[in-house]
């Protein structure tokens, strides 16, 4: 007889889930469902989705963090695993594409995060069941808070979620079970067997998620595409990451802080190095001047200068960022 194993957050403990497949004693017949969020914060979040993709009889429901993933919405976490899947990334965004936002065994209802207690399966709204930032508002407004649903919740069929971490055991509660035991922060990998809701464990030794942050800092700083950011942008991710005290981080930022600051300054220079352009192409083109200026990508700054009107607060709207600015500097001839 097969069986249906729901496995909690995973979160990148691949290691872990092989543990726990192995003492679950995992047959190529059994159906291995994750609750959703196999990615971010731990180590391995890779070698979790091509496991999942890999092995027949599987799969990941859409949790919250794979919905980021999808959207494009990277905090830290997602950063660091669009690091780690590197030319994998594109297809791991289009299996997201494909999750599905719950499933229904003869025994239980499985979802990633919550679920409205008067609202049928069909018809639950999908942020709600993936624990997006808008589904969990939205419990809010509805609730008072988000994980009263559970207490609301009517009980006729057992419903098996994780998303919200319940400490070292499942929260078993008005028929629903809360199988997010903190894997990545070094507490357990949970899994409930079906038919029989037979719960098993392993734990996690090493808090993976803390470890992760510490070591990803410099590489995610470094994929940032500060030369495309606005110096709004850039200032402002400056102020966000000041509280990093890692030596080896905080000269990494004080050296973008230095660059930036400099390129922003750079505005009266290049004011009179248009100047000296616009003289150029005065002398050589004379009353052809007009025609030769309208094939410069800068053409507005050119006409500007040679109306004796062109100021700093001009160029502070429109050329906001690094690389306008090296641009520039780069067609005027000038040295950074």
């Amino acid at each position: 007889m097969s069986r249906t194993f729901v496995v909690g957050d995973i979160h990148g403990c691949f290691d872990e889930l092989i543990q726990l497949t192995d003492l679950m004693g995992l047959q190529p017949e059994d159906l291995l469902l994750s609750v959703g969020d196999i990615v971010d914060r731990g180590a391995k979040s890779r070698e979790v989705y091509e496991y999942f993709r890999n092995r027949p009889n599987s799969k990941v429901l859409m949790g919250n963090h794979e919905r980021k993933h999808l959207n494009g919405v990277l905090s830290y976490a997602q950063e660091i695993v669009k690091l780690q899947f590197g030319e994998r990334y594109p297809a791991f965004l289009e299996w997201c594409a494909t999750l599905e936002y719950f499933h229904e065994t003869p025994e239980a209802i499985i979802v990633h995060a919550a679920f409205e207690h008067d609202v049928p399966l069909s018809a639950q709204r999908e942020e709600v069941l993936c624990g997006a930032t808008a589904g969990e508002r939205y419990l809010e407004k509805k609730y008072g808070t988000a994980p009263e649903w559970v207490n609301l919740y009517p009980g006729n069929k057992p419903l098996i979620y994780g998303h919200h971490v319940t400490g070292a055991l499942p929260e078993i509660k008005n028929n629903t079970w809360g199988i997010d035991t903190g894997a990545c922060h070094a507490g357990y990998l949970t899994a409930i067997e079906l038919p029989g809701f037979i719960i098993h464990q392993v734990k996690v030794e090493r808090d993976y998620w803390k470890e992760e942050q510490v070591t990803w800092q410099i590489p995610v700083l470094k994929s940032k595409d500060w030369e495309n950011m606005t110096f709004e942008q850039i200032q402002k991710q400056l102020e966000k990451l000041a509280y990093i005290e890692v030596p080896e981080v905080k000269g990494y930022l004080s050296a973008i802080a230095q660059w930036s600051a400099r390129l922003s300054a750079m505005y009266p220079a290049l004011i009179t190095g248009i100047g000296v352009f616009v003289q150029q192409l005065t002398e050589t083109h004379g009353e052809q001047f007009s025609i030769v200026a309208n094939q410069y990508a800068f053409k507005t700054y050119l006409f500007k200068s040679k109306a004796g009107n062109l100021k700093v607060a001009d160029m502070e709207k429109s050329l906001n960022t690094p690389a306008k600015i090296i641009a520039l500097a780069a067609a005027l001839g000038m040295s950074l």
